[in-house]
């Protein structure tokens, strides 16, 4: 029997570190979850990805910065796609309240 799961449950009242989690991995797709409390990328850290990823942000806000200097707040429900290689990390997200994102990597 198939079950609903929540993407807004199980999050942990501590977090010491980002969390990541898959939900869904097939073939050249990856679904996962990622829930954040003020965490952010390191100052010299860039993500840069082999794959594309579309991320929303299901709760919370955030905000990205891109290796052209540009930023990007993201809310809740605001979504982008970041192409493959776009070198990008997270400057900020809430200290007080969890961002969840649910990013995924095609």
């Amino acid at each position: 029997m198939i079950k609903p799961q929540n993407i807004l449950v199980n999050i942990p009242h501590k977090l010491n570190q980002e969390l990541f989690e898959t939900l869904l991995q097939h073939n050249s797709v990856t679904i996962q979850r990622i829930v954040s409390k003020g965490h952010k990328s390191l100052e010299s850290e860039w993500y840069d990805q082999e794959k594309n990823e579309w991320v929303m942000v299901i709760k919370g806000n955030a905000v990205l910065s891109f290796e052209d200097q540009s930023a990007i707040k993201l809310s809740e429900g605001d979504y982008i796609n970041i192409p493959s290689h776009k070198k990008h990390k997270v400057i900020w997200t809430d200290p007080n309240n969890e961002t969840v994102w649910l990013a995924v990597h095609y």
